[in-house]
């Protein structure tokens, strides 16, 4: 099988190419990625030489570099991972979350229908939801929550969402989607909560915190993400909508803490700034309908998962120390330092 895996230099993309090519040795993997601020070539670097991998440059709104692709490898499936996905620059910058979300999503959509695929995956996000009330535990988000979004972003990821069912109905495009929680472990862009707490920490700067902290997330490690994905595109129901979800609700200032202790810093490093805009609450997935279609359930305890990734940052200094100079930094100025 050829499969064309978008974003695939970013967080998530990249750790599914890799469990792909381990899982699937004989599949040949086309990684598609523009190499924006969240793409890292470097990521890629262990699987580049790999004779079942292609990486090739381009944005997916790029209509003739896409259908150039797919003229070239004829894919049986493509799972759409690019996006931009930061919250706080869509509230900055909405407009080129509508393009890459909306119109690139609808782009790779027309390709697969030009040359005939056997499916087209979308990785959405459960931001498409809104949020939850912290006083109301037993509520969870499922596929038939209504949309109720919040952000530029989630709004962008939820018109594509509609989109790609849209495109089910009326041109018959085998398509699924997944709505996942929060993800974490390695190579994640360290602007992001769990990375950007371990970097600042190890370099003992502050730790901005939003408001009080007390926002709850559903957090999933990035492999059990993977595989969820993965018996989605081999097994899954076309049309259809999956939540996965990682059953580890935390508020962020408990993780903030859990950073500090396992990499024994203060938590007087702990600086509170002013809330983001529209800043949604709690979120919370109900994963069971991936559970009893597909026999998929989160394997790693977030203790578990967040030493993994606390290591994982250790261990690669290489990796994101040069990510943190640049326009990143320039980025991270901008977003905190009048906070």
């Amino acid at each position: 099988m050829t499969v064309i895996v978008t974003g695939g230099a970013g967080f998530i993309g990249s750790n599914f190419i890799f469990y792909m090519l381990k899982k699937y040795p004989s599949y040949r993997i086309i990684c598609l990625d523009k190499l924006t601020y969240a793409g890292n070539l470097s990521t890629l670097a262990p699987v580049m030489d790999s004779a079942n991998f292609r990486f090739v440059k381009a944005d997916i709104c790029d209509r003739e570099a896409v259908y150039k692709l797919f003229e070239e490898e004829h894919p049986e499936t493509v799972v759409n991972f690019a996006a931009e996905s930061h919250v706080d620059r869509s509230i900055e910058n909405p407009g080129i979350f509508l393009q890459t979300n909306i119109m690139g999503t609808s782009v790779l959509m027309d390709a697969c229908l030009r040359y005939g695929i056997k499916r087209f995956h979308q990785v959405s996000t459960d931001e498409v939801y809104g949020d939850l009330p912290l006083d109301r535990p037993d509520l969870l988000f499922t596929e038939e929550t209504s949309l109720h979004t919040s952000s530029p972003y989630s709004s962008s990821k939820a018109a594509a969402d509609l989109l790609v069912l849209a495109y089910h109905r009326t041109y018959g495009l085998p398509v699924s989607i997944s709505r996942c929680s929060n993800n974490y472990g390695p190579y994640h862009f360290p602007e992001k909560l769990i990375p950007l707490m371990i970097v600042n920490a190890l370099a003992d700067k502050p730790l901005p915190v939003y408001g009080k902290g007390e926002n709850v997330r559903d957090w999933l490690y990035v492999e059990d993400h993977c595989k969820a994905i993965d018996l989605i595109i081999h097994k899954g129901r076309e049309g259809e909508v999956y939540n996965i979800g990682g059953h580890n609700e935390m508020r962020n200032i408990d993780i903030v803490k859990l950073i500090c202790k396992e990499l024994g810093k203060s938590e007087n490093l702990i600086t509170y700034v002013s809330d983001r805009k529209g800043h949604d609450m709690r979120y919370a997935i109900d994963p069971t309908k991936i559970h009893g279609e597909l026999g998929w359930l989160p394997e790693t305890r977030f203790k578990d998962g967040v030493k993994k990734t606390v290591k994982w940052y250790l261990d690669n200094r290489a990796w994101w120390e040069p990510i943190i100079s640049g326009e990143y930094k320039n980025y991270y100025e901008r977003m905190y330092k009048n906070r």
